[in-house]
């Protein structure tokens, strides 16, 4: 998919989480996985394609975002997995009705810092709703002035750095893509911290 626009195109981050997924594929089969910011939705359609059960999501005001979702599913017969408008920040009914998750997947969704607070509130809305679950997310390092670090402690969130090393992600070429290599791409896992005094 070669549009540049944010969702509709298949960002290096995108392939690098797909690796991630590929990596662990055996942990896959039956998770209950949610991407948001999809897009054109690689790392969720091979979360699919390895036997989780999806479901995918972009900006409901993002109505070509939806549609790529859409595509991608038909183009990679998964017509079964669901679409939904999920804006990040918005408590919508769609939102509260998500049956529980395990894993949250994001590919280059801390892009602009405007929009940094509005995705942790909406993950740290589901991770309450699922405490045992994690987002997984990539990320393409901008600006050295950009960090969540705040925002976790804010919202009572804590971070594990994953080294692209660990799981092949750390190539020149991935996925016979020469994208990766040309960036700097970050992976951790979020999940909920501890409360105090447990």
């Amino acid at each position: 998919v070669l549009d540049s626009q944010y969702g509709t195109y298949v960002w290096p981050c995108a392939v690098v989480l797909a690796q991630y997924l590929w990596a662990h594929r055996r942990s896959l089969p039956g998770k209950r996985v949610l991407e948001i910011g999809a897009g054109v939705s690689l790392p969720g359609v091979v979360a699919a394609r390895c036997g989780s059960q999806v479901i995918l999501s972009d900006s409901e005001e993002l109505p070509q975002c939806l549609q790529s979702c859409r595509s991608s599913c038909l183009m990679n017969r998964l017509q079964h997995v669901p679409v939904l408008g999920l804006t990040w920040g918005r408590v919508s009914p769609e939102l509260l009705s998500l049956a529980p998750i395990d894993v949250i997947l994001g590919s280059d969704v801390f892009f602009d810092p405007k929009d940094f607070e509005d995705i942790l509130t909406t993950i740290y809305f589901l991770l309450e709703k699922n405490p045992h679950a994690q987002f997984w997310t990539t990320y393409q390092v901008r600006s050295a002035d950009w960090s969540i670090e705040a925002l976790l402690h804010k919202w009572n969130l804590k971070s594990i750095h994953i080294p692209l090393h660990s799981f092949g992600a750390d190539k020149e070429h991935l996925a016979s893509s020469s994208m990766p290599g040309r960036h700097t791409i970050e992976m951790m896992i979020i999940s909920l911290a501890q409360s105090e005094g447990t």
